[in-house]
């Protein structure tokens, strides 16, 4: 008599802003003898502890844990990616590392959705919840490639629609689903058997920038072997050249050490970029001032004028650029918005980079603020 087939039981679960609550709720509606594992990505900061698995535990009534390196996957055990680790899936185990980081995270939701992927094919199960940028975009359709199963919380009514959005816009997902009907389909899909699938056999080379690299933690090699040509950007990371790489609907950019962007947390960083750029121009524009201050007085006392009269012009110079970048900077992002600028900073119409890509908040998320 043939042993029966395994169903989807790897249950693969990422979110973000607003992340907490949704992830209380979903697990909170899983069975006890769900015959599954659950592995669950939470962007956290990376302060050495976290209070997650204690809270899921008393949500629901599964127990969550930290996994250590290697921990053997077991059903009904739910597994959080610790601060500052990837959660990485392993055929028969969960890892963590400390690899690099992709979309500005550790632990990424697609560093988790992918290895789960790759490890199980079509016995995995892909869920992306609440959220800002597409963090997990990639991974669900990494999933989807090899034979799973994709879940989207609907974004009407996710606290930060911004990663579920982009899934359904990227992704031809199986399911669009409120929080309250996410448990069942789990649970449904956790005793529907599977086709018997198989591991990829052939291995990641050292040299190959593949997805996989990140994970495995290899380093060095040639950049741009198994990528499309240079992107002409830089890693926000560590300044190295980000590669092209496009599957499918889904597009990306990896460097050669491994840090990899989709083009929303791209922007973002570059946003951010811009803004750190534009205080450090302000700081050097305030010093330029104060030292052309301390001149002028100098000449002025030694009877100089003509050298007192350049300082001092120097002087009110960069006080007035240092002036403008910091109104821009300053400005409220409503009179940005209201502003009817081009969003040309030459121009005098925009404002901060923060302005750049303001995350979309659903107006439940607005009223819990």
């Amino acid at each position: 008599m043939s042993e029966p087939r395994p169903g989807h039981d790897i249950l693969v679960i990422g979110a973000s802003a607003g992340g907490v609550q949704a992830l209380c709720e979903l697990v909170a509606g899983l069975p006890e003898d769900l015959p599954a594992a659950v592995l669950v990505v939470l962007h956290v900061s990376p302060h050495p502890s976290s209070a997650l698995p204690a809270i899921l535990t008393r949500c629901g009534r599964l127990p969550a844990l930290h996994p250590e390196d290697c921990t053997p996957l077991q059903p009904g055990t739910v597994y959080v990616a610790p601060p500052d680790r990837h959660l990485t899936v392993e055929r028969g185990q969960v890892c963590i590392n400390r690899g690099p980081r992709e979309n500005g995270h550790r632990p990424a939701v697609d560093v988790l959705f992918r290895t789960a992927a790759r490890a199980y094919g079509n016995r995995v199960v892909g869920v992306v919840l609440t959220g800002n940028l597409d963090d997990g975009t990639a991974g669900l359709a990494a999933i989807k490639r090899l034979g799973g199963v994709a879940i989207v919380q609907d974004p009407e009514e996710a606290d930060y629609p911004g990663m579920p959005a982009s899934a359904v816009e990227n992704v031809a997902v199986d399911h669009i689903a409120s929080l309250a009907e996410i448990p069942r389909l789990l649970a449904e899909l956790a005793h529907q058997e599977v086709e018997p699938w198989e591991e990829e056999e052939e291995p990641v080379a050292e040299h190959e920038p593949s997805e996989d690299r990140a994970h495995l933690g290899v380093d060095g090699g040639n950049p741009g072997e198994g990528y499309g040509p240079p992107s002409g950007l830089t890693c926000p990371d560590c300044g190295g050249a980000l590669y092209d790489k496009q599957e499918e609907t889904v597009i990306g950019f990896r460097c050669r050490v491994g840090h990899a962007y989709s083009p929303e947390a791209l922007a973002a960083a570059q946003s951010e970029e811009i803004d750190a750029a534009l205080w450090a121009a302000v700081r050097a524009l305030e010093e330029n001032a104060a030292l052309a201050h301390r001149l002028a007085k100098r000449m002025a006392g030694a009877g100089k004028e003509s050298l007192e009269s350049r300082y001092s012009s120097r002087a009110r110079g960069s006080e007035r650029y240092a002036q403008t970048l910091r109104k821009i900077l300053m400005q409220d992002e409503k009179e940005l918005a209201g502003g009817g600028g081009n969003g040309d900073l030459a121009g005098g119409n925009s404002g901060s980079a923060r302005a750049i890509l303001t995350p979309r908040r659903s107006p439940r998320a607005r009223n819990l603020e």
